[in-house]
C-alpha cells in the first residue's frame, strides 16, 4: 500500500511559478511510475505529466510541454512538478498518482493505469 500526499499548491499570478511535491509513505516509490493529473471544476481529470520508476523517461503532453517539468528524488521518496509560466487555465486541483510496473521505462498516461492517488492540492492562477 502506498500513501501519497501532495503539497505546494496555492495562489499565483499569471506568469508565475509553483513547485508541487508528492511524498510517499507506507512503502517507497521504487518500482512505481508516478504522474500528475489535474481536474478543474466541471471538467474531466486531465493527464499532466509522468515519469518512469527509474527516473530516466518522462512524458508531458501539450498542456504542459515547455512549462512543466516532472522529477523524482528516490532518496527523499518524493516527486515534483515544477510549473512555470502559469496561466489562468492551469487553475485546478492537482493530483499525484503511482502505478506499479515491472518495466523500468514504463510511463503511464491513462488514469486507469494508476493504482494509488493523493488527495490533491489546489492551484489557482489569477489573471
Amino acid at each position: 500500500q502506498v500513501q501519497l500526499a501532495e503539497s505546494g499548491g496555492g495562489l499565483v499570478q499569471a506568469g508565475g511559478s509553483l513547485r508541487l511535491s508528492c511524498s510517499a509513505s507506507g512503502r517507497t516509490f521504487s518500482g512505481y511510475a508516478v504522474g500528475w493529473f489535474r481536474q478543474a471544476p466541471g471538467k474531466e481529470r486531465e493527464f499532466v505529466s509522468a515519469i518512469n520508476w527509474s527516473g530516466g523517461n518522462t512524458y508531458t503532453p501539450d498542456v504542459g510541454k515547455g512549462r512543466f517539468t516532472i522529477s523524482r528524488d528516490s532518496v527523499k521518496n518524493t516527486m515534483y512538478l515544477q510549473m512555470n509560466s502559469l496561466k489562468p487555465e492551469d487553475t485546478a486541483v492537482y493530483y499525484c498518482a503511482a502505478a506499479r510496473s515491472d518495466n523500468r521505462w514504463y510511463v503511464p498516461i491513462v488514469r486507469k493505469e494508476y493504482d494509488y492517488w493523493g488527495q490533491g492540492t489546489q492551484v489557482a492562477v489569477s489573471s
